[in-house]
This record gives structure tokens, C-alpha cells and sequence, in this order.
């Protein structure tokens, strides 16, 4: 059996007095697609944004069998974790070259080393290399996207955790977007994918975990939550006719 490359096991977030995040465990392997979904306030952000260390937690969090607590973000960063956020958090007024060279900031890259990983990343987005002089902000939002996909990169990464990674976007970029996360799966990053959009989650991951509340509700393949009548029915736009 394969090892996990992550393992969370009963993860506790609060802010004050409010619990975010209720006991959740949740396990990804190498090579693997996870999607996370659920309703706004599921806790899917404070998920990521505590395995990124980002904010304080209890339980079990480790990371190819190293345990992550007591490291900081450019630590975990370091050992192969990054966020790509839901906001993006591009550096608005500095092109799009200078965005990706930040996103190696952590990794302290010697020169040819930069210069490899930046053509590695224009490979995979032609339009970020035609837009390398250009201002961050004045990119279009798929393009942003890709920039802050492009950014995480940089860093190398074994597992990328995205954040709503269609948020806002038009059908045909979303589908562009995914077919690029499908390939760095090929490439061996592994991918832990927080999606509202559960029909596009489900249909691009190996494996789902449904949160609600905070807590897991479902688990399970990706193919067979797909086929769930509560999620169908909650999620996906339908359900069976004895609903």
C-alpha cells in the first residue's frame, strides 16, 4: 500500500470562540487528485490555510511522514507544500515575470536555476510568456489565474493546494485551467483541490471528502460520490426521483 503524502487526522481551526473546522481527517497519496467540497462556511479555506500554516490547529498534520506543526509557512513551502489562494494575492503593479520570480522567493534559487524554472512555466502558459513585461493587475482573470498557478510552481511543489480555482472564470478557461492541473499531475505534483463547483471537483480528482460545517460528512471516489444521491441532489443540481 502507498504511503500518504499527507495525512490530516482530527484537525481542529477555531477563531475565538467559533470552531471552523470540527475533527477532520483527510489523507492524499502521491499522484493523486483530492477534491474538498461543501457550501460556503464548510471551513474548505481554513482547511487549506491551516496544512499551509497560515493559522493555528490541533491534530495530526504530516506531510510525507514529517510532522508539519511548529514549522512555519516558508518551512513547509521549503518541504514541498503550496497554497495558490482563492484571491489569488498577485503583486498587482509588478509584471508578470517579477510575480513568478517571487513565487521561488522561498527556494533562494541561483540564476540558472530561476532561469530554468521560469521557462518551464511559460511552457506550460504561453500567454504568461507573451505577457512577461506586463502589469499583474492588467491581465484578464484566467490569466491572473494562471499567473498565480505559474507563481506556486516556481517553487516546486509536490502537493498544490488550489482554492477555488474556477472562481469567476468562463466555462472554456475553467476547462483550461483543469487540463493544466491534469497535467501536472502526469508530472508527478499531487494536487489537494478545494471546489465549489462540485461537478467540476468531482469530475477532475480521484478522490472527495464533502465538508459541512466543518466537519467530513462523505467520503469517498470521486466517481461514486458523483453518483451519491445526496450529493446530487445538494451539490449537483439533481437528484432521484424518489426525492
Amino acid at each position: 500500500m502507498t504511503a500518504a503524502l499527507l495525512e490530516i487526522g482530527d484537525l481542529h481551526v477555531s477563531y475565538g470562540r467559533v470552531e471552523a473546522v470540527c475533527g477532520v481527517s483527510l489523507s492524499l497519496a502521491p499522484g493523486q487528485i483530492v477534491s474538498v467540497i461543501g457550501p460556503n462556511g464548510a471551513g474548505k479555506t481554513t482547511l487549506l490555510a491551516a496544512t499551509m500554516g497560515l493559522l493555528p490547529s490541533t491534530g495530526t498534520l504530516r506531510f510525507e511522514g514529517e510532522d508539519l506543526r511548529g514549522l512555519d509557512v516558508e518551512a513547509r513551502v521549503e518541504r514541498g507544500l503550496c497554497l495558490v489562494p482563492e484571491k489569488r494575492e498577485l503583486f498587482g503593479d509588478l509584471s508578470v515575470q517579477d510575480n513568478l520570480q517571487l513565487g521561488a522567493y522561498a527556494k533562494r534559487l541561483n540564476g540558472s536555476t530561476m532561469g530554468r524554472r521560469l521557462q518551464s512555466v511559460y511552457a506550460l502558459f504561453p500567454r504568461l510568456a507573451e505577457r512577461r513585461s506586463q502589469l499583474a493587475r492588467t491581465l484578464s482573470g484566467g490569466e491572473q489565474q494562471m499567473l498565480a498557478l505559474g507563481r506556486a510552481l516556481m517553487s516546486a511543489p509536490r502537493l498544490l493546494m488550489l482554492d477555488e480555482p474556477s472562481l469567476g472564470l468562463a466555462p472554456l478557461i475553467v476547462c483550461e485551467i483543469l487540463a493544466i492541473v491534469r497535467t501536472l499531475r502526469e508530472d508527478g505534483v499531487s494536487i489537494l483541490l478545494v471546489e465549489q463547483n462540485a461537478r467540476v471537483a468531482l469530475e477532475n480528482s480521484d478522490h472527495g471528502y464533502v465538508l459541512e460545517s466543518g466537519e467530513v460528512a462523505l467520503s469517498g471516489a470521486s466517481s461514486i460520490l458523483a453518483g451519491d444521491a445526496r450529493v446530487q441532489a445538494t451539490y449537483l443540481g439533481g437528484g432521484t426521483d424518489d426525492d
